[in-house]
């Protein structure tokens, strides 16, 4: 079972601002990113076609807390941690290190949590339980790690 995943990208040119500075939304979609990662890291998809009924999973919690810049070709670890797993929800907490630092340093940490939902005509969403396939490859981080 898993509760860590880990992804490592340089920042591109084009996530930068007018101060050369990453732009504060490319961090959601940083995290996003990872959260994309990890689920194929277990064999599946965010959009879970192939499980009965498919799911998918909207965001109904997101933050962010800047503490330093990142620039343009910094090397940035985003590193997701599974915090909280609910029947229908998942939460994860998020560090960014930037890793071209010595030594590396935190820049920024966020917070997530996505509802498990199947879909229905017209656009209807209605949460449901994490199916069983997904649900038991998916463990809380330790405390320790949470917490640190």
């Amino acid at each position: 079972m898993a509760y860590e995943f880990k992804i490592v990208r340089r920042v591109e040119f084009s996530e930068t601002d007018m101060a050369g500075i990453v732009h504060y939304s490319n961090f959601f979609k940083y995290m996003e990113t990872a959260e994309h990662s990890f689920f194929r890291s277990l064999g599946f998809s965010i959009v879970a076609r192939n499980i009965e009924p498919p799911v998918g999973w909207p965001r109904v919690h997101a933050e962010c807390d800047y503490k330093q810049p990142l620039r343009f070709e910094d090397e940035v670890e985003v590193q997701l941690l599974v915090s909280e797993k609910r029947s229908k929800a998942l939460s994860y907490i998020f560090r960014f290190r930037k890793l071209n630092a010595e030594p590396p340093i935190l820049v920024a940490h966020g917070k997530l949590t996505v509802v498990c939902v199947t879909h229905h005509e017209r656009g209807k969403m209605t949460a449901c339980n994490i199916p069983k396939e997904i649900a038991d490859r998916i463990q809380v981080a330790p405390a320790e790690l949470i917490g640190g």
